[in-house]
């Protein structure tokens, strides 16, 4: 129990300094002018995540938790990895929940071990020892990046639903292309075709580039890089070509869109091959283990057991 109430007091030590430390941090002039520029291109960001209803299920505690946070790491030049940015980006999910989960599964991580073993010490008799203290820093480090272990395997399959929709999106810009309308209006007519979460997500960021006076093309690029999808980048630099050069890229779309199909049907093939090498694995566990339940008896009378 003496082990166990010092765990709690380095906890809530931790977490005393943690809320002094984001406190405190006090911005210079220009990281407070980056600061709000990044804070405005996040708040664009998140109008857009709007039709995304997980957006809005966010808890107002952890966003708040994750805000300070967040400024914390921004005034001291702190920035996750594009990846796990992009990863947020294509879920729906905005950066300050996932630094609050982050800091929570790190303090449940930490917390857990102790209570764990906590009957095992009352049972023996004895305290627990130094070997503990190690699991509960593993426990915090796991609760730390399973967030974003989960984060990253949510993204992916949002990331394949979205290439799925961008060669359905490709088809229907040369179709409109074709019928003699122009790029804005083809990628409008296009975008609302459907009521989808990729569609809405590419709707809301062709009508916000309309209202900033941003051009579809580089919008659609911006998206693309902000999700990692490398097919609406190279729709962005197809459209600019048409726009800036008059170049005809309607083939070139169709092209595009029917190259993104062949893709997503091999990489269906090669997941249904794994599945199938997993069951025929599963398959012959369960005959090995049929076989010795068969064969024990046998083998035990000989051996004299």
């Amino acid at each position: 129990m003496t082990l166990v109430m010092v765990a709690g007091a380095l906890v809530g030590a931790g977490i005393l300094v943690l809320i002094q430390y984001i406190g405190s941090s006090a911005p210079s002039g220009a990281a407070g002018l980056l600061q709000l520029d990044a804070d405005r291109r996040r708040y664009r960001r998140e109008v857009s995540l709007t039709a995304d209803r997980r957006h809005q299920e966010e808890s107002l505690r952890m966003r708040r938790l994750g805000a300070g946070l967040r400024r914390a790491f921004d005034a001291r030049g702190i920035q996750l990895p594009t990846s796990v940015r992009a990863d947020l980006g294509i879920s729906g999910r905005s950066l300050e929940t996932h630094l609050a989960t982050s800091l929570v599964g790190a303090l449940v991580g930490f917390v857990v071990p102790f209570f764990v073993l906590l009957p095992v010490s009352v049972v023996t008799g004895s305290l627990p020892g130094i070997v503990p203290i190690w699991l509960a820093l593993i426990g915090a480090a796991v609760g730390a990046l399973l967030p974003t272990a989960q984060l990253r395997a949510v993204a992916a399959d949002r990331r394949r639903d979205f290439r799925h929709v961008v060669s359905s999106f490709l088809d229907l810009v040369a179709m409109n292309l074709a019928g003699g309308r122009g790029v804005p209006e083809a990628l409008s007519s296009a975008a609302g075709i459907s009521d989808g979460w990729a569609f809405v997500r590419i709707r809301d960021t062709l009508e916000t580039a309309r209202l900033q006076g941003v051009t579809p093309w580089a919008a659609l690029g911006e998206l693309g890089d902000e999700v990692s999808i490398d097919e609406l980048r190279d729709l962005s630099a197809a459209l600019a070509l048409v726009a800036e050069d008059g170049a005809k890229v309607r083939d070139s779309l169709v092209a595009r869109a029917i190259s993104m199909r062949r893709r997503e049907l091999a990489d269906t093939e090669g997941r249904a091959q794994a599945r199938s090498q997993s069951m025929l694995m599963a398959q012959m566990l369960l005959c090995v283990g049929f076989l010795l339940f068969l064969t024990y008896p046998a083998v035990a009378r000989v051996v004299g057991l």
